[in-house]
């Protein structure tokens, strides 16, 4: 699988003429290939994608494209969200979202704009009030811990710049925290705040995090780390990686520094270090502090252990699209797709206070095609659930599912901005679909 294919993507009407950026094809290590590419300009009637490998077409290629196609920052959004859905295989259902909203069949808006602000934005001080009116976002700011608003603003632009969005009003904790802790039936009842983690006991409504967002709007702009460039840097084969099991992280969680105090103990089954220290500083000279990894040098071992971080560790996602088994601290906290996946089948769970993870890194050894097997089966189903379309999918259908409970209209309130598209300075964006005569206005 080492021999370069070839990729040609040219417009299929040879009077259109588009810059598109094409790297060399990601080898996956088990005869799939992904193939990438990112366009600088739109095209009206397609593209065509040429796969070779010497001068012979494979698989389905040529590839076809019907367009129009667009290029990410085309300002042109699908008036018909079902087409939508369609273009983009969405699931028709998400189950973690129909959990979320089990607690909230109706959404009051009037109790929300009364109660959010006095409750969380002092204490927290992670909240920012979105409406979405006409397709354009508007926002404020409670508080000032709300610096990551820029990565939702460019996942809500980027999605409004493909489908229409319903009109919505919502609050989102950008913060790491879930924060709405009141059950169902508490009096008064939980409000639903929108987060980019869940937990257990709380009853947030849990989107894709920040991180594996960004990611995948950065494909091929700049951020290595991305849910794609993982998939074609795993390291060596199986047989051929360290058989022990590796940590590096922050000292954001005290079964961290637990980690290397059992890495010192057994380096033979672990190699765990801190690359940063933050909240435990007074331990840096007794542990020691180890230099940051190049994230794709991880999957030179066979396994990895996912401790949590101040809540969930963002990096599960990226462990499991690698090539080693993962061996996942049981934890309260949750991402979006957590639902979908089973212990034994995707990872192997280890105990909270890490008093069995030793005896796992043995079982896996002892058990080495067991192992793999699971590390494969983990690896499928985040290939799966964390495709670019289905983060954006699962955008849509929490807002979609939010607006059909709103029990009154969204509105512009006083404090808020627009949230503008960003310029096409760039690439040229004209839009086929045809704008309403003035006079239909």
């Amino acid at each position: 699988g080492r021999t370069e294919f070839k990729v040609v993507i040219k417009a299929l009407s040879p009077k259109e003429v588009t810059r598109i950026y094409t790297p060399r094809p990601l080898d996956r290590n088990d005869g799939t290939f992904l193939m990438r590419y990112r366009m600088y300009g739109s095209v009206r009637k397609g593209l065509k994608i040429d796969i070779l490998y010497g001068d012979q077409h494979v698989a389905q290629s040529p590839y076809i494209l019907k367009g129009p196609v667009y290029h990410e920052y085309c300002d042109c959004p699908e008036e018909d969200p079902e087409i939508w859905q369609n273009v983009m295989s969405c699931p028709s259902q998400e189950p973690r979202i129909t959990k979320d909203f089990t607690s909230f069949p109706t959404i009051d808006l009037q109790r929300m704009l009364k109660e959010i602000p006095a409750k969380f934005s002092q204490t927290r001080g992670a909240i920012v009030h979105y409406t979405i009116l006409n397709n354009r976002i508007y926002r404020r700011s409670l508080g000032k811990y709300t610096d990551f608003k820029m990565f939702s603003d460019e996942m809500l632009l980027s999605l409004a710049r493909k489908v229409h969005l319903p009109d919505v009003e919502f609050y989102l904790n950008v913060g790491d925290w879930p924060v709405e802790y009141r059950k169902a039936n508490d009096t008064p009842g939980p409000i639903p705040v929108i987060s980019w983690c869940g937990s257990l006991d709380s009853r947030d409504i849990v989107l894709p995090t920040y991180d594996v967002t960004h990611s995948t709007l950065e494909t091929l702009r700049g951020v290595t780390n991305d849910l794609l460039s993982i998939q074609g840097n795993t390291g060596p084969f199986w047989e051929n990686k360290t058989e022990r099991a590796l940590f590096r992280g922050r000292d954001s969680r005290e079964e961290r520094l637990h980690l290397v105090k059992l890495s010192k103990e057994n380096p033979e089954l672990l190699d765990a270090g801190i690359t940063g220290y933050f909240f435990f500083r007074e331990k840096e000279k007794e542990l020691g502090k180890v230099p940051l990894m190049g994230f794709f040098d991880f999957f030179k071992y066979k396994y990895q252990v996912n401790v949590d971080g101040t809540v969930a560790a963002y990096r599960f996602p990226y462990l499991l699209l690698g090539d080693s088994l993962v061996l996942k601290q049981d934890s309260q906290y949750y991402e979006h797709f957590y639902i979908g996946l089973k212990p034994w089948k995707h990872y192997v769970p280890v105990k909270r206070n890490l008093e069995d993870l030793l005896e796992k890194i043995k079982w896996a050894k002892e058990n080495d095609e067991e192992a793999r097997e699971i590390a494969k089966e983990g690896q499928l189903i985040a290939r799966e659930l964390l495709q670019p379309h289905r983060l954006y999918c699962y955008y849509y259908k929490v807002l979609e599912k939010y607006a059909k409970r709103q029990a009154s209209k969204p509105e512009i309130r006083d404090g808020m901005e627009l949230v503008p598209q960003p310029d096409d300075r760039d690439s040229v964006c004209s839009c086929h679909r045809k704008k309403p005569l003035r006079e239909d206005l």
